[in-house]
């Protein structure tokens, strides 16, 4: 439904294109939306009711159509449409998401809420992750609402919960019980941006995930008796440590080569990251950079929650182990669970593999008029080629492509945000964003949104 909000008060910020963007960000900050993965939290409201002032003007106008939706009290996500003149035109659809991850406030230097603007940056938990992207997106919806010219295609500000602990009170929900709402025929969203060399990221395709938990039985007994039992905790040591010391083996993909041309610049070192063989014994030779280098080059194992016994002194029958396993496009479930019981070995015969929650890898080819015009942006804005990525972690985007829509994570982040910066900043302390790179942001978006669907006058700013 469409409601009646008053206009928004922006507080002093810099000067130039990025104010808006800036002034909204820090709002967003301050609505401090922490999902810990329990229902009741988030309450992204708060930064709905943010997003509604900000974009009271356009909603005003007549020429913005925004609806709010609740997943569950609190849970919302804010849909807001900007139609074009011809309906056979591109519908772009910039993803964001309003929730952030809990904070340690012992940790920072500055109140992780209060979004403050120090030294050309602003700090708060989100900043990076992915608030000031969602306010960009949010900035060029109003501009082009309040532009005299309607478009020729249309543009969609999704603005969404519950993106931190897996969505399924933002886009699933909403892709599930309303789908008319989130309509679009293409769209850009997070995990793009950073620097891996002289190129800028945009992000492609991301890992899928296939949760895992081994079941591990052993004999029961008293512990003060333990001769003739056998102690299921044991068995989960002896499965943890093959877990640790049996890798699956590298498999490089179709994106490899890119991403070692645009941040390798030995060619001694590029030629071993190129040979599946040598690969593992380069990877310290790398860096900061090793852990992604790692991640997008294999399925990975993790253990993460370990489980035995319920009192100290009965010898623990059970033992299970949880695992995080994230696995490249193509793999199927037969395939991890044959990959598992190839690392166990002779172990595998004594653990149960059972299924927890998983989704299959995603990827946006390349080649599509998006892409493209994301590539000439960034050439204009930044003066920089792009190289295409595959996240190791996962983002709303992976719902959009399984419905087929082809969905890119963006951003351009200052020369100087390396991956390795860009992962520090998400989820850890003091994050911040610097406003340079939401100029950057910015000025790209525009230019993309005036090449797909016809917005001369929003690129001009």
């Amino acid at each position: 439904m469409s409601e009646r909000v008053e206009p928004f008060e922006e507080e002093t910020a810099p000067t130039g294109p990025a104010a808006d963007a800036v002034a909204l960000l820090q709002e967003l900050i301050r609505a401090g939306c922490v999902n810990d993965g329990t229902p009741g939290s988030g309450q992204e409201i708060r930064a709905v009711r943010v997003l509604q002032r900000f974009l009271a003007p356009a909603i005003a106008s007549g020429r913005l159509e925004t609806h709010v939706f609740e997943a569950a009290p609190g849970r919302a996500s804010l849909v807001a449409r900007v139609r074009g003149t011809d309906d056979a035109a591109p519908v772009l659809g910039l993803l964001g998401h309003l929730d952030v991850v809990p904070v340690d406030p012992n940790g920072w230097t500055r109140n992780p809420f209060g979004g403050e603007l120090i030294d050309g940056e602003v700090w708060g938990r989100g900043a990076v992750d992915m608030l000031y992207l969602t306010a960009v997106f949010a900035t060029v919806v109003r501009e082009l609402a309040l532009a005299p010219e309607r478009p020729r295609g249309g543009l969609v500000l999704l603005a969404v919960a519950d993106e931190e602990a897996g969505g399924e009170h933002g886009i699933h929900w909403l892709v599930r019980e309303h789908p008319e709402a989130v309509r679009v025929t293409e769209a850009i969203s997070e995990s793009g941006g950073m620097r891996m060399g002289r190129h800028v990221a945009i992000e492609v395709a991301e890992k899928g995930s296939a949760g895992r938990r081994l079941v591990i039985h052993g004999k029961p007994g008293h512990a003060s008796i333990p001769y003739g039992a056998t102690s299921a905790a044991y068995r989960v040591g002896e499965v943890l440590q093959r877990l640790g010391e049996v890798m699956p083996a590298a498999e490089l993909g179709e994106l490899w080569d890119a991403f070692v041309a645009a941040r390798i610049d030995d060619p001694e070192l590029a030629e071993r990251l190129r040979d599946p063989v040598r690969l593992d014994a380069a990877l310290p030779l790398l860096g900061g950079i090793a852990g992604y280098a790692h991640a997008v080059s294999r399925v990975t194992i993790s253990p993460t929650v370990l489980r035995a016994g319920k009192t100290h002194n009965v010898i623990p029958p059970l033992g299970t182990i949880d695992l995080d396993i994230r696995t490249l496009p193509g793999t199927s479930d037969a395939e991890v669970d044959e990959l598992l019981r190839a690392v166990l070995g002779e172990l595998a015969s004594g653990v149960e593999i059972r299924h927890l929650r998983g989704w299959a890898a995603t990827s946006s080819s390349p080649d599509t008029p998006l892409y493209a015009a994301i590539e000439r942006a960034v050439a204009a804005v930044a003066a920089a080629p792009t190289v295409p990525i595959m996240a190791a972690g996962g983002s709303d985007a992976r719902v959009l492509r399984e419905l087929g829509i082809p969905a890119y994570g963006y951003g351009i982040l200052g020369p100087d945000w390396s991956y390795e910066r860009y992962r520090e900043g998400v989820h850890g302390n003091d994050e911040r964003i610097d406003v340079a790179s939401v100029e950057l942001s910015l000025a790209a978006l525009r230019r993309i949104v005036a090449e797909r669907i016809g917005a001369e006058r929003i690129a001009a700013r």
